[in-house]
C-alpha cells in the first residue's frame, strides 16, 4: 500500500512514516498543500490511484487543509483521512462534508491510526468491487470464485476449508500489498490477535502445500504476510 502524507513538520513525517514502513505501507511525504496536490495530479488520469490513501494534516503553511480536502475531492476518489488537534464536532462535521473519510484527533495512538486507514482502504475496494460486479480474483495460474467459494490451480479445483477460503481471498484481493498479521486473524478469524498466531501460520503453511505454489503466500518478518502472483 503506498500512502501521501500531507504534514509540514519533517521530525512527526519521518517518525510517522517509519512506524507505517515496518506495516507495509510506503509513504510519500508532502510537506504542503500545493505539493499534495501535484503529487495527486495522476489521480485524474484513468489507471491505478497513486495512492491508496492520503494522510492530511489540517496545519499546513501555505493553505487551510480544508480547502486542501476539498480540491483533492474534486479530482479523484481516493480516500481522505484528516489529522488535526481541532477535537469539535463542528470541525469533524465540517471535514467530513467536504469529502474526508475520516478523521483523526492529536494526540492520536498508532495502532488506532493503522487500523483507520486500512478500514478506509478496504471500504474503498469494496465499492469499486461492487461496483464493478468484481466476482473472479485472478492471479497467474489461480482463480478464486467467490460467489461459489471456489479456487482453481491451471484449471483443477483445489479443496480448501472454509478459513483456507477467506485467508486467501484476503491476500488476493491486493496482490503485493502487506496483510498486517492482526488485521488478517481479526478479518478472517473475528477475533483479537492473542492466542491465535499459531492457528495463522498452520492455514498459511496449508494452502501453500494445497496449491502446491509454496512462493505464493511470502512472510514479511515481524509484520505479517502478502500474496506474490507467480512469475510465468
Amino acid at each position: 500500500m503506498r500512502l501521501l502524507l500531507v504534514e509540514d513538520d519533517d521530525h512527526v513525517a519521518a517518525a510517522l512514516s517509519a512506524v507505517l514502513a515496518r506495516h507495509g505501507i510506503g509513504v510519500v511525504h508532502a510537506r504542503s498543500g500545493e505539493e499534495a496536490l501535484r503529487a495527486l495530479l495522476p489521480a485524474t488520469s484513468p489507471g491505478t490511484p497513486p495512492f491508496a490513501v492520503v494522510l492530511l494534516d489540517l496545519g499546513l503553511p501555505d493553505q487551510d487543509g480544508y480547502e486542501v480536502c476539498g480540491k483533492i475531492r474534486k479530482r479523484t476518489s481516493i480516500p481522505v483521512i484528516m489529522v488535526t488537534a481541532r477535537s469539535d464536532v463542528r470541525s469533524r462535521i465540517h471535514g467530513l462534508n467536504l469529502g474526508a473519510d475520516d478523521y483523526v484527533v492529536k494526540p492520536y495512538d498508532t495502532g488506532e491510526l493503522l487500523a483507520r486507514i486500512h478500514a478506509v482502504s478496504r471500504r474503498t475496494v469494496s465499492e469499486e468491487e461492487a461496483s464493478t460486479g468484481t466476482e473472479e480474483l485472478a492471479f497467474g495460474p489461480v482463480r478464486i470464485e467467490l460467489p461459489n467459494r471456489r479456487v482453481s490451480v491451471d484449471g483443477a479445483v483445489v479443496q480448501l476449508t472454509r478459513k483456507e477460503f477467506d485467508l486467501l481471498a484476503l491476500l488476493a484481493q491486493r496482490p503485493g500489498v502487506v496483510f498486517r498479521r492482526e488485521q488478517i486473524i481479526s478479518e478472517v478469524w473475528r477475533t483479537s490477535w492473542e492466542g491465535t498466531g499459531r492457528t495463522l501460520e498452520v492455514h498459511v503453511a496449508s494452502l501453500r502445500s494445497k496449491l502446491r505454489l509454496p512462493a505464493l503466500i511470502e512472510t514479511v518478518r515481524g509484520v505479517g504476510y502478502r500474496l506474490v502472483a507467480p512469475t510465468p
